[in-house]
């Protein structure tokens, strides 16, 4: 029984697996790929040379995409006082203290970001941390969702700011546009996550850093791109 569908095949078979193709034009390539009835997101897989066992080589960060992700991002903001009305007038979709750490809790989970500010996270963190760290959903100054002013941390994820971790084998994985993106702005969104990666490289971390770089779509095969 074939692991991929009659579509995914037909597809697959429009890439040269041998040939690493130049970022634009596997950029045009993935957008020809993505045929599904929906717009789907792109997303870049980069394969890094470091340990990911090692603590002191994780690649972790925020980046700015300039042409963000294509995606309307719902963004809860924790905070209290004079800063909720900061936080609402900035964009934030949910805003609220005590009484929305307790909504959580109770089983509420309609957003996509959650940011906070640094008075709420000793009650953010000792209540919502087995709720909100697994779905990598926990505010942390490291990614840029913590700190006092909550209006420019809402801004900048509505605009289209991501962050970015490697995983359990190395890889880092982020969405950078939709398939109904223009190619040069796909190609510059991936070039701005490189350059914040290359800027994240660990001291430690030894040799080639950036191995393999592949583009995909949500539905559609990946394509190697040239480094």
């Amino acid at each position: 029984m074939p692991k991929h569908g009659k579509r995914y095949r037909s597809l697959r078979e429009k890439i040269d697996s041998k040939k690493f193709y130049p970022l634009s034009e596997a950029a045009e390539l993935v957008k020809e790929l993505a045929t599904a009835k929906f717009d789907e997101t792109v997303e870049v897989h980069f394969r890094l040379g470091i340990d990911p066992r090692k603590s002191d080589q994780t690649v972790r960060g925020t980046v700015a995409l300039p042409h963000g992700t294509g995606r309307s991002i719902r963004v809860l903001a924790i905070t209290q006082g004079d800063n909720i009305k900061v936080a609402e007038e900035a964009g934030a979709d949910f805003v609220g203290g005590d009484e929305i750490i307790t909504k959580i809790l109770g089983g509420w989970l309609e957003f996509d970001a959650v940011v906070a500010t640094p008075d709420m996270m000793a009650a953010v963190g000792s209540k919502l941390g087995r709720v909100l760290g697994p779905r990598g959903l926990l505010p942390n100054p490291k990614s840029g969702t913590v700190g006092p002013n909550i209006a420019d941390i809402v801004k900048a994820l509505k605009a289209g700011r991501i962050e970015f971790r490697n995983d359990k084998t190395g890889v880092v994985h982020a969405p950078v546009g939709k398939a109904s993106f223009a190619a040069d702005k796909l190609t510059e969104n991936v070039t701005a996550l490189q350059s914040a990666l290359e800027a994240a490289k660990p001291e430690t971390a030894k040799g080639v850093f950036i191995r393999t770089v592949f583009l995909s779509s949500t539905m559609g095969p990946s394509v190697r791109v040239a480094l």
